[in-house]
C-alpha cells in the first residue's frame, strides 16, 4: 500500500476515490463535469477540442508519485513520492474501478432537479479520459497498457506529462489521442525555481522530451502555466523551446490560486486573462502562430 489509511482518508474527504488494492490510482469528478451536468458551463477542452465535459473521466494511475513539487500545484505535495517501491495494479482493474467510482460519485445528481437528465445518463458512460488528475502518470510502469486498454474501450485519451521520463514516452506503443508536455519555464533557473524537481538533470530530461515530441503520430500540445511575477517573461526564449517540440497546439494557461498552492503563492501571482492573452500573442509572434481560441473563465489561450 503506497498511501497509509490516514492519507487515503484525507484525499477521499476532498473527493478522490482510489482504484485497485495498492492505493496508487484513482479518480475524482472534475469541477466542469459537475457544471456541465447542471448546464452551468463546460471545460475549455470542450470548446477547444470537442471533448464533452459530462462524459470525461478524470483519473491518474500514479496519484502519489511525481518528480516535481511545483509551487503552483493545487495538490497536497506532502504526499508525493519519487520512487515506486510497491506492487501495482493492472490497467484493467484500475479502469474498471475508476469507472465504478465515477458512477458512484455522480449518483447524487440523480436526485437534483437542476441536472440535465440526458447528460446525466450519458455521464455514466464516459468516452474520454484525462490522465492528469494528480502525480506523473508516466511513472506508472504500465502506462502503455493503460492507454491501450482505454483504446479498446473506445475512449479518446488525453495524457498530461511533465516530460521527466523521456524514455517512457519514447517507448509508448499506444499513443494517446493527445499528448501534453508541461513547459513552465523559459530556462533552467526559472524551471527549477517554479517546478522544484526532485531528481537530477530534470531540465535536460524535459528538453529530451521536447526533442522527441515531433516523432509522435498523435496530436501534441505544450502547456505553459503562467505565474505572474515568476515565468511570464522572455517570450523569445519560450519560442525557441516551442520550435524544438513543434507541437500541434500550445496552451497558455493562467495559474489559479486554489487548493494547497495558496500555501506557496498568492492571488498576486494569478494573472488576469488579458495579461495571459498579451503574453500569448508575444509568443505567437515569435513562432509564426496565431491565437485560435480562448476561454476567459479558465484563463487559457490556445495557439496553433
Amino acid at each position: 500500500m503506497v498511501l497509509n489509511l490516514e492519507e487515503q482518508k484525507k484525499m477521499e474527504h476532498s473527493g478522490y476515490r482510489f482504484a485497485g488494492k495498492h492505493s496508487h490510482a484513482g479518480a475524482k469528478i472534475c469541477h466542469w463535469t459537475k457544471k456541465s451536468i447542471l448546464n452551468q458551463g463546460e471545460c475549455y477542452k470542450q470548446k477547444f477540442y470537442g471533448i464533452k465535459s459530462h462524459r470525461c473521466l478524470q483519473m491518474s494511475p500514479a496519484i502519489p508519485f511525481c518528480y516535481q513539487k511545483c509551487s503552483f500545484c493545487w495538490r497536497d505535495l506532502s504526499l508525493s513520492r519519487t520512487e515506486w517501491e510497491s506492487p501495482y495494479d493492472d490497467p484493467k482493474t484500475i479502469i474498471e474501478n475508476c469507472l465504478d467510482a465515477q458512477k458512484n460519485l455522480l449518483c447524487g445528481f440523480f436526485g437534483n432537479d437542476k441536472a440535465d437528465e440526458k447528460k446525466l445518463l450519458e455521464s455514466k458512460e464516459p468516452n474520454n479520459v484525462a490522465i492528469s488528475l494528480a502525480g506523473e502518470p508516466t511513472i506508472y510502469p504500465e502506462i502503455n497498457g493503460l492507454i491501450g486498454e482505454f483504446k479498446k474501450r473506445n475512449f479518446t485519451t488525453f495524457l498530461v506529462s511533465n516530460g521527466l521520463l523521456p524514455e517512457r514516452l519514447k517507448n509508448l506503443e499506444n499513443e494517446p489521442s493527445q499528448l501534453y508536455i508541461s513547459l513552465d519555464g523559459d530556462n533552467e533557473k526559472t524551471y527549477n525555481s517554479l517546478c522544484n524537481p526532485q531528481i537530477d538533470n530534470a531540465w535536460d530530461k524535459l528538453i529530451s522530451s521536447l526533442e522527441y515530441l515531433p516523432s509522435f503520430n498523435t496530436k501534441t500540445c505544450l502547456r505553459i502555466t503562467c505565474v505572474k511575477g515568476e515565468n511570464m517573461k522572455n517570450p523569445e526564449q519560450y519560442a525557441k523551446l516551442i520550435k524544438i517540440a513543434n507541437p500541434d497546439y500550445i496552451e497558455v494557461k493562467g495559474y489559479m490560486c486554489v487548493g494547497y498552492s495558496r500555501e506557496r503563492l498568492t492571488l498576486a501571482n494569478m494573472p488576469e486573462h488579458d495579461e495571459i492573452l498579451d503574453f500569448s500573442l508575444k509568443i505567437a509572434n515569435e513562432i509564426g502562430r496565431e491565437v485560435i481560441n480562448q476561454s476567459k473563465i479558465s484563463r487559457v489561450v490556445l495557439l496553433k
